[in-house]
């Protein structure tokens, strides 16, 4: 009896509830992962599959990096665990310093959580604390997006535009107001940014003037709508959005979890696209995927609205999590900045994008494949659905890793990331199976 066979036999699967997946579809024909090394996983029978969404967005330096694994190994046997209540440790203001050192001007004080879910969560309690000390305490509406992501705690929960990630969850959600999402129709295949679309950020301007624009805390965004479908944002889109909130003294929330360090082409899509909100979500490539972490960065005035606004020796803002960076994911996130630094890594997936963008686009010509849609090293590739939503998506999925290929799919659309240290032939290697796969459909 192989490895599989055993541990099927004895039922172990049953245990774990597996997040966003078909439960008793995958149980029944498991696909488990074993080992990562490079832009490669290996499965439990030993055959290698190429990464092609970089883990879940969170590996862009590929798997196995000695030196991450060694820092975090030297750091759990020095110190396992620092609490950050009223104490601290000296690794978790160095990796601050070191991200705040790559983000837009000014944008220089870090909150550090678990994840991205958490990381939104944060930022929610930053705009209504920043609003409330500044004298603007009726400041608590929020403005999302139709098919937005934004996590899974109960703000992200609140703020997401995938209606099956909060239909069941409404008695915990608090009212927001989403704006239209930026998928037209005219703009189906286009290359980077959609000619068309940024009069769709004036829905924002209608919830001023239905509300209030001193009723609205702050507006969530992603720069690219990564978990939908990589939408790209239209031309002059971001820079409208900038514009109302500043007019209405909105905060502008970049959700920069998947488009954060390198995704782009610059270290954030803040940069990419040249328009600097005032809070910015992080985690996934922090660590490379390495140990959990998420982040929030704030513009200094927000930081010190706060902080200013508290009695000396008081705190300042009650909000934090037991394992806030923790010793281990810090250890982690630095060798992994230092890597991105020395390496050259944002440059490196900057100048392979346009071959990933031609090779992504080259994909338009398949019967079943109804739009594609990039920018930089992420792409997206609508299939054509079957009689039920995902169903699709749901067999590609099955089908890639057959042919020894990862690629995330959320309903019927594919997401392509390859790891930012990927190679022209990974790229092609990434292609040619799923123009394979797809051509089946």
């Amino acid at each position: 009896m192989d490895e599989l066979s055993a541990l099927m036999s004895s039922n172990t699967l049953e245990h774990h509830w597996c997040p966003f997946t078909a439960n008793r579809d995958f149980k029944a024909a498991p696909r488990l992962l074993a080992r990562g090394e490079g832009v490669y996983y290996w499965n439990e029978q030993g055959e290698r599959i190429i990464d092609g969404s970089s883990g879940l967005f969170c590996c862009p330096l590929g798997h196995g990096r000695r030196e991450i694994a060694d820092a975090v190994h030297a750091q759990l046997a020095t110190m396992d665990y620092a609490p950050h209540f009223q104490a601290g440790h000296r690794a978790s203001f160095e990796l601050a310093s070191r991200i705040a050192r790559i983000l837009p001007d000014g944008m220089d004080r870090v909150f550090f959580g678990c994840s991205g879910s958490e990381a939104v969560d944060t930022a929610v309690k930053i705009a209504l604390a920043y609003h409330r000390a500044g004298g603007e305490a009726q400041r608590t509406r929020f403005v999302s997006r139709e098919r937005a992501y934004h996590g899974v705690n109960l703000a992200g929960t609140s703020l997401s535009g995938m209606v099956k990630n909060r239909r069941v969850f409404d008695a915990v959600t608090f009212p927001v107001a989403h704006m239209r999402h930026t998928w037209l129709e005219e703009n189906r295949f286009t290359r980077g940014q959609p000619p068309t679309g940024a009069e769709l950020a004036d829905d924002l301007e209608r919830f001023c003037r239905l509300y209030g624009g001193d009723a609205i805390a702050a507006c969530f965004v992603e720069p690219i709508a990564g978990s939908t479908g990589t939408l790209v944002p239209p031309v002059g889109y971001l820079e409208r959005l900038r514009e109302i909130c500043d007019a209405h003294g909105i905060l502008l929330v970049f959700d920069e979890v998947i488009t954060g360090f390198g995704r782009t082409g610059e270290a954030f899509a803040a940069q990419s696209f040249g328009v600097k909100p005032d809070i910015v979500t992080l985690a996934k490539a922090i660590t490379n995927g390495c140990q959990p972490m998420g982040a929030v960065a704030v513009d200094e005035r927000i930081y010190d609205t706060i902080v200013g606004a508290a009695p000396e020796e008081a705190i300042e803002f009650f909000h934090g999590y037991t394992c806030s960076a923790h010793p281990a994911a810090c250890a982690a996130g630095i060798v992994v900045q230092e890597i991105y630094e020395r390496e050259d890594v944002f440059a490196r997936g900057r100048a392979l994008a346009p071959h990933f963008q031609e090779r992504l686009f080259a994909l338009a010509d398949i019967a079943a494949v109804t739009d594609v849609r990039g920018y930089g090293l992420m792409g997206g590739v609508d299939v054509a659905p079957a009689d039920v939503a995902g169903r699709r998506g749901l067999e590609a999925t099955k089908r890639f890793y057959e042919a020894g290929l990862h690629v995330k799919f959320t309903g019927d659309c594919g997401i392509v990331a390859p790891p930012l240290v990927a190679e022209r032939d990974h790229v092609d290697e990434i292609f040619d199976k799923a123009e394979r796969v797809l051509r089946t459909f």
